[in-house]
């Protein structure tokens, strides 16, 4: 797809993009709701908190900051669910998540533990309906994760974590196995050379009404959107976006900035960072700053 045309259909896709809310739902104690945790004094803990300011526009370094936490959205109805190898935005209305966020470092990208023989499994964490593996059977659309298996091989949990039904979308085949499979290969060489690597990735949903599978009615996104940030000396970020179909395009033609999927998505990218980094970075998109 050309980019001049795949802009003009971000920004037909911005205008029209509903935010999606849901309420929350009754559960068990192990997960909770973003209001529940902002009152429970763990705000700081998910990096819902502004660090010092940076001295220097082109350095900013790990403090331990959870900076792929995007800002927390009071009576949205989203429960926090906090996994081994990632944090995950869980929506009860939609059955999918709003966002899945992880801290990707060089000693994350590989491991001894191999996805073979873990099989996708319900989040019992969850309260009720819980989507399990027989909603995707024959629907046409792959278990899609958002954390990859990949990114999980130096730990078993965090590996066994990942095929939780909470981490999965409706996928389309092709953009599974190949996009979207290309750009989590990219990551993982990222944050090799770069040592660490914050990422933020989920559905888009721009239509009314939306499809669904399986007997819970799973939600199917329209897209998918992920964002990527790198620290260190000139710090970068940068988004894509790609439509969940089988069409066959060079992952490369869906660039964007991070502040133009903020706009299709609504949501707030590495609020945790400081605000001069944040604008900076954020508002261009240029791919040659991440070498392929």
């Amino acid at each position: 797809m050309n980019i001049k045309v795949f802009s003009k259909w971000l920004i037909v896709l911005a205008i029209s993009l509903p935010i999606v809310s849901c309420n929350q739902g009754k559960g068990k104690e192990k997960y909770s709701s973003v209001n529940e945790t902002q009152q429970s004094g763990n705000s700081k803990e998910i990096g819902n908190t502004q660090p010092n300011q940076a001295n220097e526009i082109d350095q900013v370094s790990d403090n331990g900051e959870r900076y792929e936490i995007p800002a927390l959205r009071e009576k949205s109805g989203e429960i926090i669910l906090h996994r081994r190898g990632y944090t995950v935005s869980y929506n009860p209305k939609t059955l999918i998540p709003n966002w899945v966020a992880w801290h990707l470092s060089a000693s994350h990208t590989d491991g001894p533990y191999k996805r073979g023989g873990i099989q996708f499994h319900e989040d019992d964490d969850i309260p009720e309906p819980r989507v399990n593996t027989y909603d995707y059977i024959q629907s046409g659309y792959d278990r899609g994760h958002m954390c990859p298996a990949g990114d999980n091989k130096w730990d078993k949990e965090a590996m066994e974590q990942s095929f939780l039904m909470t981490n999965i979308c409706p996928q389309a085949h092709s953009l599974n196995v190949g996009s979207w499979n290309s750009i989590e290969q990219h990551c993982r060489k990222w944050a090799n050379q770069y040592g660490d690597l914050y990422i933020v990735c989920g559905p888009i949903l721009y239509r009314q009404t939306h499809k669904t599978i399986g007997q819970h009615k799973v939600t199917v996104p329209e897209a998918f959107f992920k964002v990527i940030m790198r620290l260190g000396k000139n710090p970068q970020a940068v988004g894509v976006i790609f439509r969940n179909d089988d069409s066959r395009h060079e992952w490369g033609d869906y660039v964007n900035s991070v502040d133009q999927v903020e706009r299709i998505t609504g949501y707030d990218f590495f609020p945790a960072l400081p605000d001069n980094i944040e604008n900076k970075i954020e508002a261009k998109a240029d791919f040659d700053q991440w070498p392929r």
